[in-house]
């Protein structure tokens, strides 16, 4: 499916429910932007559910203020979770070469179903995603992977 197709998907739903790490498309991608301006203006409900992060405090403000809701609207809409309930919606992730000096690659694919899907990052993407894994794994392990 392609990100117009999944936007027309999105535009004749009456509600919408969305598991997102970071609330990125939401705030980010003009498109989706606008789309949820709109449907939330024609009353589709959506509904989100977003792990118990900073950087998910910071985007909900965001948020409310792009889509101008109400503390009650943002406090319907939003069911923040501990990051071990938000892992059932989590994809499988891969890194490639993130050590190396050529490309580093980020794919990702549905965690519990066996097609032939997968999804591949953008070279910034995948270099943050590196980064990322790079520091947890070096808070636990302390060391580098």
């Amino acid at each position: 499916m392609t990100l117009k197709q999944l936007i027309k998907l999105e535009d004749k739903a009456k509600d919408v429910w969305v598991i997102s790490p970071s609330l990125h498309y939401d705030i980010d991608v003009k498109d989706f932007g606008e789309l949820v301006s709109v449907n939330l203006e024609q009353k589709t409900k959506y509904r989100y559910i977003v792990p118990a992060t900073t950087e998910i405090t910071k985007n909900i403000a965001k948020y409310q203020k792009k889509y101008k809701l109400t503390d009650a609207e943002v406090e319907a809409n939003f069911c923040i979770v501990a990051s071990c309930d938000f892992l059932p919606f989590v994809t499988e992730t891969a890194i490639y070469d993130a050590k190396g000096k050529g490309d580093c690659i980020a794919c990702c694919a549905p965690a519990m179903e066996d097609n032939k899907d997968v999804i591949r990052y953008n070279a910034k993407t995948s270099k943050d995603m590196a980064k990322a894994f790079r520091a947890i794994w070096k808070k636990y392990k302390r060391k580098n992977p």
